[in-house]
């Protein structure tokens, strides 16, 4: 993925915002630890609303016109 940004990490509000270079509609998933896919969601905007994950650390997967690409995340 050319451009990817991916904020505030770690999390604290609940608030996620994730902002590619091209802003086309995106699939997010996120998964634990132990790989189980906690978050599927389909994103057309900027803003993922994370409030329902408890602290920890994460992966997330975003996938925007067949690319994707993975970071950590954190959830305080």
């Amino acid at each position: 993925m050319e451009y990817l940004s991916v904020y505030p990490n770690p999390v604290s509000n609940g608030k996620l915002y994730v902002v590619t270079k091209n802003n086309f509609t995106k699939q997010i998933e996120i998964y634990n630890v132990l790989g189980k896919k906690i978050v599927s969601e389909t994103l057309s905007g900027k803003e993922l609303n994370i409030s329902k994950i408890k602290p920890g650390i994460y992966i997330i997967k975003i996938t925007e016109n067949a690319i994707s690409a993975t970071r950590k995340l954190i959830v305080k």
